[in-house]
């Protein structure tokens, strides 16, 4: 089991090779995984046509708070955690908005580009 359950942390370490990233939201250490559903559901939210055009939206770098709060909301769920982005919205993300930026920047990065990875613990550049 990857994820909690309501309130559910993570219960082990992220495994960047599966995709997972891990941060602290909510007040606990949680699992991030944008997995084929993760991905599903941010395709729908999006209104992308296909992987390649969200790929190509995440890409140009010009994310709203709003999408910040979908792309974390989709890897939460995709991770295991049993999370609405309305619950979602009422948490608090170690770092604040610059810590979600993060996140959600390296939760892009080992899914679309995992050979920009240079170590486990690397902050990647911008996707």
């Amino acid at each position: 089991m990857r994820g909690g359950g309501e309130g559910g942390g993570a219960l082990g370490r992220a495994n960047r090779r599966r995709g997972e990233v891990e941060a602290v939201i909510g007040g606990e250490r949680r699992i991030l995984c944008l997995t084929l559903g993760a991905l599903a559901e941010l395709e729908t939210a999006f209104g992308a046509e296909s992987l390649a055009d969200l790929g190509q939206r995440f890409a140009a770098g010009r994310l709203k708070a709003a999408d910040l709060m979908r792309i974390l909301g989709a890897g939460l769920r995709g991770g295991g955690n049993r999370l609405r982005d309305e619950d979602l919205a009422e948490m608090t993300v170690e770092g604040g908005i610059a810590g979600a930026a993060a996140v959600v920047r390296d939760l892009l990065v080992v899914t679309f580009a995992p050979d920009q990875m240079a170590g486990a613990g690397a902050v990647p550049a911008d996707p």
